[in-house]
């Protein structure tokens, strides 16, 4: 069975992706069959997986799935996510990689990703939205996504993006979006080194903490070592994010996690977004210069805007600007929201208040 194809008369209009002029566009692949009676993944039901027990809705992993959470968690129009990682048979387990990059995965590994909101009215239900996978072939990550029915009994594959609306409580407070899912384009503008699809948040600075298990509280890293999906050699002294919420941690280190989860995919060498005078990953962003702090903009958007980040003055701050605006030709991220993270703009108004004036 073909993978279903993204025409290009699909991908978003190109001003929407105002950190490239192109975009790339995935070549097919012919993938092995891992059960001969359904053919080659991705399958066409996310139930043909096998990942949950009873209801999928209830999203009950089977015992081999491994759950995770990464310190900081990505912005998606407050949705929540559960994440889990399949293993292949075989026993093959994942590497670590010098320098706190991603896990080495093996061939067979499945990453997947739900994406659901509670509190949804008018019945205050839960609602599950998509299912992402990156399953990893012999030539590399593919993407596949999982859009669910209004049942909620099933999700189907469909690699084309669309629009759902969806309305829900946050913290008291009515909140509504026209929720993009994502087409397969979209996903490799984020997930991407080289112009190849690549995870984003299993590395071990994201993975290094506390997580709950049957077992009790227990490292992330450590379980799956102990479990046998990762090879030995973990140190709980990997230079770690902390978790942005966390107004106990200096709001420095809480900033730079919140840039490197949220924007560091695309602000990397050899990403979206790398031409840009800016370096957003947690390990590069002691130097204040890789932050945009009084960097002029490589794009002037207005006058007023003299900085990327202008000390004690987000009006004057581009990505202030940015961060606040939800149109797509200004907006970052570029994908991925719609509405603005509040708490974020406001963690980003935080550090800037702290900064010192430019040549001082």
């Amino acid at each position: 069975m073909n993978r279903i194809l993204l025409p290009l008369a699909t991908v978003f209009i190109l001003s929407v992706f105002s950190c490239k002029k192109e975009v790339e566009t995935i070549t097919p692949m012919v993938k092995p069959a891992v059960n001969p009676e359904l053919g080659p993944m991705p399958y066409q039901k996310l139930s043909d997986y096998g990942f949950f027990k009873g209801d999928m809705k209830n999203q009950i992993p089977e015992d081999e799935l491994f759950s995770y959470e990464p310190i900081s968690s990505l912005f998606t129009d407050y949705a929540k996510k559960k994440r889990f990682i399949r293993m292949p048979e075989g026993g093959e387990k994942a590497t670590f990689v010098e320098g706190n990059k991603l896990l080495d995965f093996p061939i067979g590994t499945i990453l997947i990703k739900n994406f659901y909101y509670d509190n949804v009215l008018p019945g205050n239900t839960t609602r599950i939205i998509e299912t992402r996978l990156l399953i990893k072939e012999a030539s590399g990550w593919i993407f596949a996504e999982y859009v669910w029915n209004d049942e909620q009994t099933e999700a189907y594959l469909d690699m084309n993006g669309s629009y759902t609306e969806i309305s829900w409580m946050e913290n008291g407070v009515q909140k509504s979006t026209n929720y993009r899912i994502p087409s397969e384009t979209e996903c490799l503008i984020c997930h991407k080194f080289n112009s190849n699809p690549i995870p984003i948040g299993v590395k071990p600075q994201h993975m290094n903490k506390l997580h709950q298990y049957a077992s009790g509280m227990k490292n992330q890293l450590q379980e799956m070592v102990d479990k046998g999906y990762l090879e030995g050699g973990f140190s709980e002294n990997y230079v770690s994010l902390v978790d942005y919420k966390d107004q106990s941690e200096p709001v420095d280190l809480r900033l730079r996690s919140y840039l490197d989860i949220n924007c560091a995919h695309c602000h990397s060498e050899n990403s979206h977004c790398d031409y840009r005078p800016l370096r957003l990953a947690y390990s590069e962003t002691t130097e204040l210069s890789n932050l945009g702090v009084c960097v002029e903009p490589d794009e002037q958007i207005n006058s007023a805007l003299v900085y990327i980040v202008a000390p004690s003055n987000t009006a004057r701050s581009v990505m202030h600007f940015r961060l606040s605006s939800t149109s797509e030709a200004t907006r970052m991220p570029l994908l991925g929201r719609s509405i603005v993270h509040e708490e974020g703009v406001q963690l980003l108004e935080e550090w800037i208040n702290t900064l010192s004036p430019c040549g001082g």
